[in-house]
């Protein structure tokens, strides 16, 4: 059985479950998440716990028990506490801005950078730093993930956009003979 599908799940006074079916809603302080659960899989409440159940033994049943487990505990701490992650700018001349809901970047092109935030994410710059935060996981990361794409840091120079805990590997750069 999986160990993460197996153990229950917390559920925090602030944060309301809805089971309809295959399809949870849960809505807290900061907002409201819905997933639909893979087939074969159910929820079962318990006061201030959650527990995930599967009905069948086959391996694709199995496979989803976890995720399915894994996806409503982040949804749980999304509505809750909310995510976020933390960008860095390192390179002379580089900074940020926002204008609304529009993040401005001048990251070494001869042009600036312009990314528009979509619904339910909030970015904040701060110095060097970019911040990017919402309810919903996989979201934020993959904002983050975007904007880090428009200039990842390469290795020679360190120059680029980083997470806050992300070590780069520098290299040499040319030796003369």
């Amino acid at each position: 059985m999986s160990r993460i599908g197996r153990r229950p799940i917390p559920v925090p006074a602030e944060a309301t479950v809805t089971v309809d079916g295959r399809s949870v809603a849960v809505k807290g302080p900061r907002g409201e998440l819905a997933i639909e659960l893979p087939e074969g899989i159910s929820i079962r409440i318990d006061g201030d716990r959650a527990a995930m159940e599967r009905a069948d033994e086959t391996k694709r049943t199995r496979a989803f028990h976890g995720l399915a487990a894994s996806l409503f505990a982040n949804m749980i701490e999304g509505v809750t506490r909310g995510y976020k992650r933390e960008l860095e700018l390192h390179g002379v001349g580089f900074r940020g801005a926002m204008d609304g809901r529009k993040l401005t970047m001048t990251v070494g092109y001869s042009h600036p950078v312009i990314f528009n935030a979509p619904d339910g994410i909030e970015i904040e710059v701060k110095d060097s730093k970019i911040t990017v935060s919402g309810i919903d996981k996989q979201q934020v990361g993959n904002v983050a993930a975007r904007i880090r794409a428009f200039c990842p840091p390469e290795p020679y120079q360190g120059k680029g956009l980083r997470y806050v805990d992300e070590r780069v590997r520098r290299k040499a750069g040319k030796t003369v003979a």
